[in-house]
């Protein structure tokens, strides 16, 4: 899904775009580890914001903001479930949405502990997708010149679509600051936390970057942007096998980023009401599933709107920028508490740098993507 709208605009240079993507991911990626060992509490980017600022209107619009953005992801997600469902069966696209919202709903309902545990192994499902990916598309490339000769050949490189690829590329990287909205429910948070972090993004990187290294070499950049299921076609054109395989664990992965969205988005209201910055009946949790019902509901009928309403490349644009906002504050955020709080040793900490650096980027980061929509 992703990788073929990132190839689309960048071209052979998509895991050029990747890499640019996870370093700007990465810089906030060392705040949030920080923030996530100095403060293991519920609502994240909103919890850091009004610990930094302590205005309680702005940490209500940040953390609306972290909601909105769970919402327009998980859209996304649904939107991408779709393409891969449409290999193995042609259904209604509103009636697939809706069906895959609202069971991810009643999951998330149902426990955090079943929710994580479906998620962990969804996840490993998704890997084991990328390795068939790799093993299949590698051996095609004999040398680098392989990659290379494309390159040369069609001479389309344009920074602009360089950038613009990166930006959607950054949507391969969020989840950092989703997993700290659940930071209460992590064992040993002030260590775990840092690590799982950075470790994540780390892995997506290194996966991301040699499967689209891989991918052009199996189907050219602008047929993989033409179609909703980039990595069956991928898989098909390599082996010359049905790609019902690649397309089943899709479907899994899809579910999986649009599980964990709707646990997040729904937490962050939970969080914010429990702070008395939105209705407190959000921060109602149910006495059997100890979970927030009530804000799970409402996260999930906004998704299942936004999923039925936008295309899939607005809705990963929006979540992209969305997120770059409360990246800076957040990273502005971080600035202002060390720079006003003692240094705590048991925290994982990082120099001041890192939060200017972070913030400054992202910045940029929007600007340029705007001129560049402009100009595309």
């Amino acid at each position: 899904m992703l990788i073929g709208r990132v190839a689309d605009a960048a071209g052979y240079y998509a895991p050029i775009a990747f890499i640019v993507a996870s370093a700007v991911a990465a810089i906030t990626a060392f705040s949030f580890a920080e923030l996530s060992s100095r403060f293991p509490l519920a609502a994240g980017s909103a919890l850091y914001v009004h610990r930094g600022f302590n205005r309680q209107q702005l940490t209500r619009a940040i953390g609306l903001l972290v909601v909105l953005t769970g919402i327009v992801s998980a859209a996304t997600m649904a939107r991408g479930f779709v393409g891969y469902l449409g290999t193995f069966i042609e259904l209604p696209p509103w009636f697939i949405i809706s069906l895959l919202l609202l069971t991810l709903g009643a999951l998330a309902s149902w426990g955090i502990s079943q929710s994580v545990r479906s998620a962990a192994v969804i996840t490993a499902i998704e890997v084991v997708g990328l390795l068939i990916i790799l093993a299949v598309a590698l051996p095609r490339i004999d040398s680098l010149s392989a990659f290379a000769a494309p390159i040369e050949s069609t001479r389309t490189f344009s920074a602009l679509g360089l950038l613009s690829g990166s930006f959607l590329a950054f949507y391969a990287f969020i989840g950092f600051e989703d997993m700290v909205n659940v930071a209460e429910e992590v064992k040993n948070a002030r260590r775990n936390m840092p690590l799982a972090i950075l470790f994540s993004l780390l892995g997506a990187t290194v996966l991301y970057v040699v499967v689209t290294i891989a991918a052009p070499v199996a189907v050219d950049p602008v047929t993989l942007g033409q179609t909703d299921a980039p990595l069956a076609l991928v898989y098909e054109r390599a082996t010359g096998n049905s790609p019902w395989l690649i397309s089943f664990i899709s479907l899994f992965a899809v579910i999986n980023g649009a599980l964990i969205q709707k646990i997040m988005g729904s937490r962050v209201l939970y969080g914010l009401g429990r702070e008395n910055l939105l209705a407190a009946r959000l921060a109602q949790v149910n006495p059997r599933t100890n979970t927030p019902v009530r804000a799970t509901l409402i996260v999930s009928g906004l998704v299942i709107m936004a999923a039925l309403w936008l295309p899939i490349e607005v809705l990963a644009r929006m979540t992209t920028g969305l997120l770059l906002i409360v990246f800076c504050f957040v990273n502005l955020a971080l600035m202002r508490i060390k720079q006003n709080s003692p240094e705590q040793e048991e925290v994982f900490q990082v120099p001041l740098f890192v939060p200017i650096t972070g913030a400054i980027v992202c910045g940029l980061f929007l600007v340029v993507e705007a001129y560049s929509l402009l100009n595309l």
